[in-house]
């Protein structure tokens, strides 16, 4: 099965490390795939762009089925392999609908992490201002606020929606993980510390760690003081 699979993808990027987890989660080892460089602009080559046209990774396909959007990779690999590897959409009602509800609200948490860590990137020099940077700074602050508030109520060693690992560790570990790696301070936020130290060593995410941060260990500071 895994072998009519090809993921092209980019180191250290939350979108791609969704579906890579989904995939191993899924005991899904062994499909192809290929580590592109977003530095060299490989994203946007021909061969992403025959699949997909918005030249973005991850680019994901499943025999003659393009599935582009991480959380739609995601959600396809559950509903495809049901019965394969963990099951990651829970039954009870209480537990899937805090995880469809966490699942979401995660792309707002990677939105604002991304307007502070990516400011110089996306914004060009001559329209940057420390008060939009500030501005950001102050909403990923409020984010971060909530999500430590979300695990305080679940208690500890609990996951996203409760006690089993689902699809909505899944989707938001990886901009956890990105947190840490630009230097959020685990003092300071203790639930996501707890948390990210849990789901580190997971198989699953052991396996799909970003390859340069396993080359250089050491993180960056640009949340040091968040």
């Amino acid at each position: 099965m895994a072998k009519d699979m090809t993921l092209l993808w980019g180191t250290g990027s939350p979108p791609c490390w969704r579906v890579m987890i989904a995939l191993e989660e899924k005991n899904l080892q062994g499909y192809n795939q290929k580590l592109l460089s977003f530095e060299k602009m490989e994203h946007k080559s021909q061969q992403v762009l025959d699949i997909n046209p918005r030249g973005q990774l991850p680019t994901f396909k499943h025999g003659d089925n393009v599935i582009n959007e991480s959380y739609a990779a995601c959600f396809y690999l559950e509903s495809q392999f049901k019965s394969q590897g963990t099951k990651l959409i829970p039954d009870g009602p209480a537990e899937q609908a805090l995880m469809y509800q966490r699942m979401f609200e995660g792309l707002t948490f990677y939105e604002k992490l991304n307007a502070v860590i990516y400011y110089e990137w996306y914004v060009p020099e001559g329209e940057r201002h420390e008060s939009a940077l500030k501005r950001n700074k102050e909403a990923l602050v409020t984010e971060l606020k909530l999500w430590e508030g979300y695990l305080q109520k679940l208690g500890s060693g609990s996951y996203l929606a409760g006690p089993s690992f689902t699809l909505a560790d899944v989707v938001v570990f990886p901009t956890v993980g990105t947190v840490f790696r630009f230097g959020l301070s685990p003092e300071r936020y203790p639930k996501l510390g707890e948390y990210h130290n849990l789901l580190k060593e997971r198989p699953s995410i052991r396996a799909s760690w970003p390859p340069h941060w396993l080359e250089s260990p050491k993180g960056l500071d640009t949340l040091k003081d968040i």
